[in-house]
């Protein structure tokens, strides 16, 4: 695929991303357009910060670090992806993770 075809996916993987999210949190969840020439994540929903990719190679630690170089302090680094004919994924780091499940937890108890 040529660099062309690899921008076309990014951002249709981009695009379906979005519309997953805005139907499952019932607010519209948008691209950031021109996040690549900036540096900057793909999509912005605070306090995460998520970097899209729908790649059939996978580099996790290099798309972990680059969303979060983008991150600001309080903000959750996110790298959501997809390969071919499979559902979306997100890696966290640990203490992400753990915030977001001791929230659910405790709502759980009461």
């Amino acid at each position: 695929m040529n660099g062309r075809g690899k921008r076309a996916k990014g951002a249709q993987g981009e695009r379906e991303l979005c519309a997953l999210l805005s139907d499952a949190l019932g607010t519209v969840v948008k691209r950031n357009l021109g996040q690549a020439r900036d540096g900057e994540d793909d999509i912005t929903l605070p306090p995460f910060r998520i970097e899209v990719k729908r790649q059939e190679t996978l580099k996790i630690e290099p798309w972990c670090l680059q969303v979060e170089a983008a991150c600001k302090p309080g903000e959750m680094p996110v790298v959501a992806f997809r390969r071919n004919g499979k559902p979306w994924r997100v890696v966290l780091r640990l203490e992400d993770f753990i915030k977001l499940a001791r929230e659910e937890i405790s709502d759980k108890g009461q």
